[in-house]
């Protein structure tokens, strides 16, 4: 590209996950193509999510309000948490429609060569929640990698002190998978056949 507007445009597409420098470069000349109307709606819209959205003060979801609409729901089985790695899991949970419970956003997953720790996840708060509340059961919903598994182990030990059921979905998300792009079923079948660590 020879104009530097574009060009820096297609730098920051191209810094979003699964964007490649094509796909960043077709999205750019898009830009060029719509009118001043619908990009001011498009950076409107940036510009509201990045002030009206932020985590639910108990499990960490993205929410518009200080506590998310699952946490405020009086239906939803409040004894029972799935924990997953990031909201992205919750949409998929949600929309398989199998489980009834309450979630806990960890925001990642234990990953030394990322330099993530322990304690860069949302630990602290999941504690805080088995410590106070009546918590029955908690589902580790983590994808199957590496460092999911690690983040499982690592939790369960956390938990082990708390007279509380540490489960762990099924085998059906296959290794190295991502319960994201999971379909229903295998999520369905993930959350009725979890079993105890």
């Amino acid at each position: 590209m020879s104009t530097k507007s574009l060009e820096i445009l297609t730098d920051e597409f191209h810094k979003f996950p699964g964007i490649g420098r094509k796909t960043a470069q077709r999205l750019a000349f898009y830009v060029m193509d719509i009118s001043k109307e619908e990009v001011e709606k498009f950076v409107s819209a940036l510009r509201d999510v990045k002030e009206n959205i932020k985590r639910c003060e108990i499990c960490g979801n993205l929410s518009e309000s200080d506590i998310c609409d699952i946490c405020s729901d009086d239906y939803r089985e409040k004894d029972i948490i799935c924990v997953v790695e990031d909201s992205k899991d919750i949409l998929a949970m949600e929309k398989a429609g199998v489980f009834k419970g309450v979630y806990h956003v960890l925001n990642g997953k234990i990953s030394p060569l990322n330099g993530i720790g322990a304690d860069k996840l949302n630990l602290k708060k999941l504690i805080e929640r088995v410590a106070k509340e009546p918590i029955k059961e908690i589902i580790l919903a983590l994808n199957p990698d590496l460092e999911g598994e690690t983040t499982a182990l690592y939790i369960s030990e956390l938990l082990k002190n708390f007279d509380v059921k540490v489960t762990k979905i099924a085998s059906g998300i296959p290794m190295g998978g991502n319960l994201e792009f999971a379909d229903i079923a295998t999520i369905s079948r993930s959350i009725e056949g979890r079993r105890k660590i």
